[in-house]
């Protein structure tokens, strides 16, 4: 049945059952305004390709009505959302997001500056915190950059000759990259390093010092340091 240019001067309009407006447990008075309910699926805009996907779906306008927008839905005012939600297609979020639980994000995220993927790319890298001593300032510090992808492991020995790596070095660190600095404490010391391998570094002689032992990781692909191009790349692939 069609039924074309009708005015329905009434308070409710229920199509099937059963009536929402009353049989809710925050029923809906009825106001001048005049309140539209029903209880099966119901079509909007033209959407002959995907049918009735739910309760209610929504389409662009069908293009012989010759609108000047080809949108499906504008909401004016707030909106809320009990569920979950799939999306297909872009989103172009503008104002203020606020996320309460948890992000995973399985692509690529994009950030001013930074890219963050299986790892972050940025001009600069840096934390702003609260100043941990001084009352309305603040504490920027900056990372530290260099042409490879690198690890370090710091400490004191004593007593020892025998600087002990942890035990996942051996698994990711190129052993021929490792490099170590001492620093003798209290008295001038001869420190040689005689031999080292990503498990352990053994020193010369009675020790107290400090030290610093660096190594790059072989669990990634090495760095590409200098490229051709105007683009960030990430790992050698273009972005």
């Amino acid at each position: 049945m069609s039924i074309k240019n009708i005015s329905i001067e009434t308070i409710g309009l229920h199509v099937g059952e059963a009536n929402y407006a009353r049989q809710t447990s925050q029923q809906v008075p009825y106001k001048k305004s005049g309140v539209l309910t029903c209880g099966g699926i119901s079509i909007f805009g033209d959407c002959s390709s995907i049918g009735g996907k739910a309760a209610v779906t929504i389409g662009p306008p069908d293009s012989g009505t010759k609108l000047p927008f080809t949108d499906s839905l504008y909401v004016l005012g707030n909106t809320g959302q009990i569920g979950n939600t799939l999306q297909y297609g872009d989103i172009d979020l503008r104002g203020n997001q606020k996320v309460s639980g948890n992000l995973t994000i399985s692509g690529t995220m994009k950030a001013g500056f930074a890219t963050w993927s299986s790892s972050i790319v940025a001009t600069s890298k840096l934390f702003d915190i609260k100043h941990p001593s001084k009352e309305n300032y603040r504490l920027a510090h900056a990372s530290l950059e260099g042409p490879e992808i690198g690890v370090y492991y710091r400490g004191r020995l004593t007593k020892s000759n025998t600087i002990e790596l942890p035990h996942y070095w051996k698994n990711l660190v190129h052993e021929d990259s490792i490099t170590v600095s001492v620093q003798p404490i209290g008295v001038t010391q001869k420190i040689v390093v005689m031999e080292f391998d990503n498990e352990k570094i053994t020193l010369s002689g009675n020790i107290d010092c400090f030290y610093h032992v660096y190594g790059e990781r072989k669990d990634v692909d090495k760095l590409k340091v200098e490229y051709e191009g105007d683009t960030i790349m990430e790992q050698g692939k273009p972005k």
